[in-house]
């Protein structure tokens, strides 16, 4: 199934798997800031939010980022909050570093799109991320899932939250 999203008014096309609430979680390998590679499974038994978005450097991901970085501490131990794009892990580091993200955890798909490809999640010709959040529960089944339809946009935070708390609750 091709899914398609709006980026600035124009529609692109996501290549990889698209996924909906229900389907099992794909493991998937990302970077982080110490270029080593970080596998999905070392957050096993917990809920976890992949908060997914196209590049540190604009003001709605940046947004983003910072939104779940002041959830993430009420969300408590039980939930883990993945923040994920192509961003090489320096600018990821420096950004994090700027704002005062300190609460998710931040990781690179620039290697090798594993996450993007297996989420269907990466936007054709232009190697980035969609935006997008993810709600996995503790037996790594997908219990949300938003495909943002316009990537400039904001995600639905409160739904997301609302389906990690119920999780947790």
């Amino acid at each position: 199934m091709e899914t398609k999203v709006n980026f600035g008014g124009n529609p692109v096309t996501l290549a990889g798997t698209h996924l909906k609430a229900g389907d099992k979680a794909p493991e998937f390998t990302v970077v982080g800031a110490d270029l080593q590679p970080v596998s999905s499974r070392q957050y096993d038994g917990k809920v976890r939010i992949y908060s997914v978005f196209p590049s540190v450097d604009t003001p709605v991901c940046s947004l983003q980022n910072k939104r779940f970085n002041r959830e993430a501490s009420a969300l408590g131990d039980g939930v883990a909050v993945l923040s994920i794009s192509v961003d090489l892990p320096f600018a990821q580091k420096r950004f994090c570093a700027a704002e005062g993200i300190d609460r998710v955890y931040v990781y690179s798909d620039h290697r090798d799109l594993d996450f993007g490809m297996k989420y269907g999640m990466v936007i054709e010709g232009l190697r980035l991320l969609t935006r997008a959040v993810v709600v996995v529960d503790r037996d790594d089944v997908i219990r949300y899932i938003e495909y943002v339809p316009e990537v400039t946009h904001e995600p639905d935070y409160d739904k997301a939250l609302a389906v990690a708390r119920e999780l947790v609750g």
